[in-house]
């Protein structure tokens, strides 16, 4: 399969890929900075600026029956040193006056940032936005995954979305409870890629400013955000079918085992909250997953749970 990519990208499809508009190809690039996890990587990156380019491109990948992956902030995927497939990146432009007064929704791209959406619910005080406090991710990967913290889930706030299936086919969702569940959406299938969402809010709501900058410091002081992370390793254990989103069990289970610094390579669990994997330097995709096996392994065996990963392997 590696040999079949490197051979078609490095002659009809790179070719035809370069020659579509807002698009842009660059082969054998370092990833290592696209993920938040840093591990070394290396890749072909193919930059898409909007929804044209990326039908055209789709559609290309398709042609080739070559698969993909969407790579957003990278906040929680693990990157092989070496893929065979390539990677698609949304960089689409807005009009930023549509943060110049509080509208009751916003119509944005899904590359934009999560933290931008921070700063005008700091700003105009927006309820409901304090979900997606601290979380790095683009506003389609928070919705892919239904992002969320101890504040509420993003899924709660999406209106309507956008995306292109991977037959480069256009799709418009209006958005219903029963779309999003803990950490995970219900209605994309593989392939499918948004390329922009509505978002609602619950009202302007004085102190909600106040309380993301609280909150913001107490992500700080209880988890490892100034270290190469991909964030949870573990989604919250369900029991009784009770969402239990409040709480990082995972974590508490890891700490009572007496597993944070436990190393495996370059890949380590945080002294600063145990359902956390730090980068310690020169981690590979094979080192994070033989630390996360191990751990799985242990808490199946000493708590008789199994957890799920929420880290994308």
């Amino acid at each position: 399969m590696v040999k079949k990519l490197e051979k078609l990208f490095r002659m009809n499809l790179i070719n035809e890929l370069k020659n579509v508009e807002f698009v842009e190809v660059e082969i054998d690039k370092d990833l290592s900075k696209r993920s938040t996890l840093n591990l070394k990587a290396n890749g072909h990156l193919i930059t898409v600026k909007n929804i044209e380019a990326l039908i055209k491109v789709l559609s290309l990948l398709n042609q080739y029956e070559l698969n993909f992956r969407i790579l957003g902030l990278g906040a929680n995927q693990i990157l092989p040193q070496n893929s065979d497939f390539p990677y698609i990146r949304l960089d689409f432009d807005y009009d930023k006056k549509i943060f110049e007064m509080v509208k009751p929704t916003y119509t944005l791209p899904a590359s934009i940032p999560l933290n931008i959406l921070t700063s005008q619910a700091i700003k105009y005080e927006l309820k409901g936005w304090e979900s997606f406090t601290g979380i790095p991710a683009t506003l389609g990967g928070a919705i892919y995954m239904n992002a969320g913290t101890r504040l509420g889930e993003i899924g709660n706030l999406i209106q309507k979305v956008k995306y292109v299936d991977r037959y480069g086919k256009l799709h418009e969702r209006e958005i219903k409870k029963e779309d999003f569940a803990y950490r995970r959406n219900n209605f994309l299938r593989d392939g499918d890629v948004i390329y922009e969402a509505e978002i609602t809010h619950h009202g302007v709501t004085p102190g909600i400013g106040k309380e993301i900058k609280e909150y913001l410091a107490y992500r700080n002081q209880t988890q490892p955000l100034k270290d190469k992370t991909c964030g949870c390793m573990f989604k919250n254990y369900e029991e009784s079918g009770e969402n239990n989103s409040g709480s990082c069990p995972a974590g508490k289970f890891l700490d009572i085992m007496g597993l944070k610094g436990f190393t495996v390579g370059g890949a380590q669990i945080s002294h600063v909250h145990a359902n956390f994997l730090i980068n310690k330097g020169g981690a590979t995709k094979e080192d994070v997953q033989k630390l996360l096996e191990l751990v799985k392994s242990e808490l199946y065996l000493q708590f008789g749970k199994e957890f799920e990963l929420e880290v994308k392997l």
